[in-house]
């Protein structure tokens, strides 16, 4: 499924104009949308910190922080040309690989103590 097949290529073709009408591609070097998604997840971990639930009222928090993460992600993908839904794709088939359902349904260990 790439991703002109899918509503990811709509979002990403909206970040895409978004950011060039401001003129923010000078600004969007792969190592700074890098930098940019660090500390987006960041600030999506300081909604849960000193927390043992999520509540209601944590979830625009939630909401807000996962959307500034998906947007620098796909503006990663598309500064670099990436079809994220084909990396999806392919990271999935690798993680099956790494750890049956068989084998670790249940389980949280690394992939390295099943072998």
């Amino acid at each position: 499924m790439p991703d002109d097949e899918v509503f990811l290529a709509e979002l990403r073709d909206l970040v895409k104009t978004f950011v060039h009408e401001r003129g923010w591609d000078q600004f969007h070097t792969p190592k700074d949308l890098a930098a940019a998604i660090s500390i987006e997840s960041a600030e999506l971990l300081e909604v849960f910190l000193w927390k043992q639930e999520v509540t209601s009222d944590d979830l625009p928090g939630v909401r807000e922080e996962l959307a500034d993460i998906l947007i620098f992600c796909l503006s990663l993908a598309n500064r670099l040309n990436l079809d994220v839904s084909d990396a999806v794709l392919a990271k999935l088939t690798a993680h099956a690989a790494k750890y049956p359902a068989e084998t670790v349904k249940g389980k949280s260990h690394k992939y390295t103590h099943y072998s």
